[in-house]
């Protein structure tokens, strides 16, 4: 019976341990996440292209309601090269995405890793624009699976050096490892040209690492 109470013990210890130190870590791993937006004004980003970015109901929304001849882009004033960044989006129509260590080229030719966005495919997969194209793409079966469709959705994007990992609503759907191209650049919020597009953007949060 003593030995008893003495393992019981021994596993409530263990056991309210484990947790005092998840709950003494947890301030300390969320400690270093910047909010990108304020859910009022687009202060810190700037526009480049055709579309219209606004800000309502508390989110970035893009919209063109027209076949734009040129993508529209909303581009963080700051760069970022080593990050987690981590956001909600709802698509409903048209075609979007989220670029990470992103560029310009004259007059709106958006290159870098784009994290691609659209309500019927491939959504979660790394794609970049003018050079590789898809990188790392999601099978239909996945993306089933882990998107709510016409709903928000969230997700996270790990960039440490050559490795990139996107996860979407906490389900991994891309990867790319060693990638030799590692240069700081810009977030990219884009609509893709020739689509009539409704896209949001909110809670948009960066954490840059060493």
């Amino acid at each position: 019976m003593k030995l008893l109470k003495i393992l019981v013990c021994f596993v409530l210890c263990a056991v309210f341990g484990c947790a005092a130190r998840a709950i003494a870590e947890e301030p300390a791993n969320n400690s270093g996440w910047k909010s990108l937006f304020d859910g009022k004004t687009l202060d810190g980003w700037h526009k480049v292209g055709d579309g219209n970015w606004v800000v309502e109901n508390g989110a970035i929304y893009g919209k063109t309601d027209k076949l734009a001849e040129l993508d529209g882009l909303l581009l963080s004033d700051k760069k970022y090269k080593n990050l987690k960044v981590r956001f909600k989006f709802k698509s409903l129509e048209g075609n979007s995405g989220f670029y990470i260590r992103g560029y310009v080229l004259p007059p709106n030719k958006a290159n870098g890793l784009q994290i691609e966005i659209d309500p019927r495919n491939d959504t979660g997969g790394i794609y970049e624009s003018y050079k590789r194209n898809w990188i790392s793409k999601p099978t239909p079966e996945l993306v089933k699976e882990c998107y709510k469709l016409d709903q928000w959705n969230e997700m996270l994007i790990t960039a440490n050096a050559g490795d990139v990992v996107v996860e979407l609503n906490g389900t991994k759907t891309a990867e790319l490892k060693n990638d030799p191209v590692q240069k700081a650049g810009h977030f990219i919020l884009q609509m893709h040209n020739h689509h009539k597009v409704l896209v949001m953007f909110k809670d948009i949060k960066v954490l840059e690492l060493p």
